[in-house]
């Protein structure tokens, strides 16, 4: 069996902290519930984890910051495990302070590497009376009083807008804090986008993976309808429930056509695209990790209709190359700067 992660193996180490009605917000192992004292509610912002959920029928299971059906100062306890993106911590503490009573006990917990030290200030500002108490496994935890209750809480009040040119074609996006919340197109995106327009996608039906707060998806649709082409269908699918709800916003706003799926991965999808597109993440926290794009490149392939074309911009250096050839087909090197490739692969024709 394996072992949980360090935030929630500290957890238990102060199961004492979980009394009364209790909340936790950012798990990340469902393997934790069984071992708390009693059942309560349960947040996590990862479409993957959120499926494993299920047989924990006794939690109620929240999928991110949606608190429909929640009702404020509801619980007695309430648990914060510390984002990977410490401008998202902001975010779950207000979560926190709406879902616990006046006089709830608020707890975080965070590991060094991903900047607790950092996150305490924060934690302070929510909770002027917090505290250390108690370090362990290279994590802290911080506790304190929920003095400042909030009656209400609704993720569409943290939606910030940011218009992003590209090619000639305008469109809004939606931003929440750690996504697209630097409130500019990224580079790797940039050189896609400029490359879509001058080499244009031959599907109507299109995937963006990893979609991000959905730039790809309304940007192309509204590009073809500048061009006087059909806009198509381009559906996006990520993992985290906030970049989910920000394509979700982008596209309504946008006009945009396609569905948003959440999952991890493409193995929860099913059908078959004319087209993938992606700027697949290369970061888990801190560290470089390109297992999920790795993962996606050796899926990607039953999800393309034979014939079927992939366009992916990543980091020059990363070794995806070979993985394009092996897995789906011939590959070419469409645009590079400094920093970026787009690569384009087609998927092999049964012969």
């Amino acid at each position: 069996m394996s072992s949980l992660p360090n935030t929630h193996e500290v957890l238990l180490r102060n199961d004492h902290l979980l009394k009364g009605r209790v909340a936790v917000l950012g798990l990340s192992d469902s393997a934790l519930l069984p071992q708390c004292p009693a059942a309560g509610l349960v947040m996590t912002e990862h479409a993957g984890v959120f499926k494993t959920l299920a047989p924990y029928t006794d939690w109620q299971q929240c999928f991110g910051y949606d608190t429909e059906g929640l009702q404020p100062s509801s619980f007695d306890t309430v648990i914060v495990f510390l984002p990977k993106a410490r401008a998202e911590l902001n975010l779950r503490l207000a979560m926190a302070q709406f879902l616990g009573c006046s006089g709830a006990s608020l707890v975080m917990i965070g590991e060094k590497k991903e900047g607790i030290a950092g996150g305490s200030k924060q934690f302070l500002q929510a909770v002027p009376d917090g505290m250390k108490i108690d370090s362990a496994r290279h994590c802290q935890v911080w506790s304190g009083t929920n003095s400042q209750p909030k009656d209400a809480f609704a993720l569409e009040d943290d939606l910030e807008w940011t218009p992003v040119s590209c090619a000639g074609v305008d469109v809004s996006v939606a931003g929440l804090p750690g996504v697209f919340s630097e409130g500019e197109l990224d580079g790797g995106t940039r050189l896609l986008l400029e490359n879509l327009a001058e080499k244009p996608l031959s599907g109507e039906k299109v995937l963006d993976f990893a979609c991000g707060a959905g730039v790809i998806g309304s940007w192309l649709q509204a590009y073809r309808r500048a061009t006087g082409e059909e806009p198509g269908v381009v559906d996006g699918v990520d993992v985290q429930a906030q970049a989910v709800a920000c394509a979700r916003a982008t596209y309504e706003r946008a006009g945009a056509q396609g569905e948003i799926h959440a999952e991890d991965g493409l193995a929860g999808l099913n059908g078959r695209w004319q087209a993938v597109v992606t700027n697949p993440p290369f970061h888990s926290g801190v560290k470089t990790d390109t297992s999920m794009t790795e993962q996606f490149i050796r899926q990607v392939a039953k999800h393309l209709v034979p014939g079927g074309e992939l366009r992916l911009v990543a980091n020059s250096f990363l070794p995806y190359e070979a993985l394009l050839q092996r897995f789906i087909g011939p590959v070419q090197t469409l645009a590079q700067d400094k920093r970026f490739t787009v690569y384009r692969a087609f998927q092999r024709v049964p012969r």
